[in-house]
């Protein structure tokens, strides 16, 4: 079996799995969507804030955080899947057959991959008919939508990695709870400059703060700090792709 064959079929498996039981998939789409109508509006009147400066609009400054959460969480779900798999013995079972072992982590991130593309294009949708501002050009947002798949990627690996050592879904919350504070202590409601105390400490320390702001930038059609985005979440996936293929590691020998 080769990478290519085992990271296809446990793909297909996992595309499966979702479609049949409706209640792995729609959850994680709502989540977003939630967050979404609540931030873009319940907050919208932060957009007249002294200071906040952001061109392409509040709806588009939120869909940017939305659309990388969305990404994140749903590799985190995915960990959660992979968590249950061993719990089942899919999981062990899956380790005797299929030799290629990085086959296994594509296989589970395309499955992820799967799941993050249905909800980031239900979102774009719900974003585009509440009059989003696009002011960036296709390869902008072609660059926005790659951020987010790097963030999917990460998140993939993060939990991936929790599951493959632990290997039972009580480790969620290890998941999701170090995904959850990274993403909320960047500048989620408004710019980075209008933050004080702590909290801009914090932000301004995060590298999820470079890679939403640049996201945001290219939304809005104003690139700035783009390399710095890439580089810190392509950075992030390889040192999260090490620490993942070390749980699977772990996994064998356990056994």
């Amino acid at each position: 079996m080769t990478t290519i064959s085992v990271a296809l079929g446990l793909a297909y498996r996992q595309t499966r799995l979702l479609i049949k039981n409706p209640a792995l998939f729609f959850p994680p789409m709502l989540f977003p969507l939630m967050n979404f109508l609540a931030f873009a509006g319940g907050l919208s009147r932060l957009r007249h804030v002294p200071g906040f400066d952001y061109s392409g609009g509040y709806t588009a400054f939120q869909f940017v955080f939305v659309l990388l959460q969305s990404a994140c969480f749903g590799g985190v779900f995915t960990g959660f899947g992979i968590a249950r798999d061993f719990e089942g013995g899919f999981g062990r079972r899956l380790l005797v057959s299929a030799p290629r072992r990085s086959g296994i982590i594509i296989g589970y991130a395309l499955g992820a991959l799967f799941r993050w593309v249905s909800v980031a294009t239900l979102l774009t949708i719900v974003a585009l008919l509440a009059h989003m501002q696009i002011g960036g050009s296709g390869i902008d947002l072609f660059g926005v939508y790659g951020l987010a798949l790097i963030a999917n990627v990460c998140g993939i690996l993060w939990a991936g990695g929790i599951a493959f050592r632990f290997r039972t879904v009580q480790a969620g919350p290890l998941m999701q709870t170090p995904v959850f504070m990274v993403l909320f202590l960047a500048p989620v409601y408004v710019p980075l400059a209008l933050l004080d105390g702590w909290i801009h400490t914090v932000a301004s320390a995060n590298p999820v703060t470079f890679v939403l702001a640049a996201g945001r930038s290219l939304l809005a059609g104003q690139p700035e700090d783009v390399a710095a985005g890439f580089g810190i979440a392509m950075a992030s996936a390889v040192a999260l792709a090490v620490w993942a293929r070390l749980g699977l590691r772990r996994a064998e020998q356990a056994g």
